[in-house]
């Protein structure tokens, strides 16, 4: 993978991950893949839509469907027809996500798997070797993600133990055969102190692109943005940033603002599931009774699939009677429009008009 910046706006940058045969712009919105699919839609229609980039989940991947099948399909790719590229989830989250079902020392992570009772004791190189038989193109080093509501010195033991796990991250990973790309993770919480001390050792190690991990799970807002400039300030300029876990529109332009090249969240996918519905005028909640007679599509604007075919009132019925076709139709919207943003943020930094764009963002969009 190469990273290059081809032109900038204040802290933003407009650039491209190159990967040999696939030239990905940034800044750049990655849709969430737990299971090896965007839940709703097909390879072939994320495509369509623009999408090149997408995460997939090591720790899932690897209770279902399996290392057996995947290597038995080739990589992670084959298996679900996918021709564009993959970033792959270490695990870490997972540490916070179901923390009433692991158990944290310094050598791993003992899971129960919720769903099945199935055991594994994840480890940073049990993670690595995960996410290369996998074979994805960005690989993410382990760590461990906790709530930011921890106290200084637990966040700080946490930071170190990340740090460790890093460089066990690192080593395995140069152990391998055909790898591709490594990102490191910078934790640290609220806590500014911590997060230059992870920032720091992190350097130390030296890694292909640099994530910011431990945002957007319940911190505040004022927090989160003033921690995501510092950091970007102090990280290598010639290597791309990934805010991890972060993907509401204002927070997504604020941080491009602020130096960020990638992003992933379930926002778009989980909020179609629930009738919360992205459009240039804010957002429409179609389980709303207003709209059982509403002959307009979603958005006047959008060139998606959905609203060029279908209407309010049936993409209301379809949510009414709990229609998978409905959640379809929903998810294919709500992609295409963070598609959308994303180039136009791409074209505002090209002509130096992000901020004229997030204030009419703003203007246009939060009312709702």
């Amino acid at each position: 993978m190469k990273f290059n910046i081809l032109n900038k706006d204040g802290l933003s940058r407009y650039g491209t991950l190159s990967f040999g045969n696939m030239v990905i712009e940034t800044p750049v919105f990655m849709p969430v893949g737990t299971y090896g699919t965007i839940k709703g839609v097909s390879s072939e229609e994320l495509r369509e839509i623009g999408i090149k980039l997408i995460l997939g989940n090591a720790f899932h991947l690897y209770f279902r469907p399996g290392e057996k099948v995947i290597t038995s399909f080739g990589n992670l790719h084959n298996f679900m027809n996918w021709k564009g590229k993959i970033l792959t989830d270490s695990g870490g989250y997972q540490i916070f996500s179901l923390s009433n079902f692991c158990k944290v020392s310094d050598e791993g992570v003992h899971f129960k798997n919720p769903e099945n009772g199935n055991l594994l004791f994840l480890t940073p190189e049990k993670s690595i070797d995960i996410q290369c038989f996998l074979r994805s193109d960005i690989v993410m080093c382990f760590d461990e993600c906790i709530s930011y509501s921890n106290s200084w010195n637990r966040i700080k033991n946490s930071v170190e133990r990340s740090i460790r796990w890093a460089k066990r991250s690192k080593n395995q990973f140069n152990r391998k055969e055909n790898r591709n790309s490594l990102f490191g993770i910078i934790q640290g919480g609220v806590f500014q102190d911590l997060r230059n001390f992870s920032i720091n050792e992190m350097l130390k190690i030296g890694f292909d692109g640099y994530a910011l991990g431990g945002f957007s799970v319940g911190e505040p807002k004022k927090n989160m943005y003033s921690l995501i400039e510092e950091i970007s300030l102090q990280l290598p300029t010639e290597k791309p940033r990934y805010l991890m876990g972060v993907g509401k529109p204002i927070d997504i332009m604020e941080s491009v603002s602020k130096g960020i090249d990638m992003f992933d969240c379930v926002i778009p996918t989980r909020n179609a599931r629930n009738g919360f519905l992205f459009t240039k005028k804010g957002i429409i909640r179609i389980r709303n009774s207003k709209y059982k007679y509403d002959l307009l599509s979603l958005d006047s604007e959008c060139k998606c699939y959905t609203c060029t075919n279908y209407s309010r009132a049936y993409l209301h019925h379809l949510d009414k009677c709990r229609e998978t076709l409905g959640i379809r139709l929903n998810t294919i919207h709500n992609i295409y429009y963070y598609s959308v943003l994303m180039n136009d943020l791409r074209n505002s930094i090209k002509k130096n008009k992000l901020k004229k764009f997030i204030q009419d963002y703003k203007h246009n969009c939060l009312k709702n």
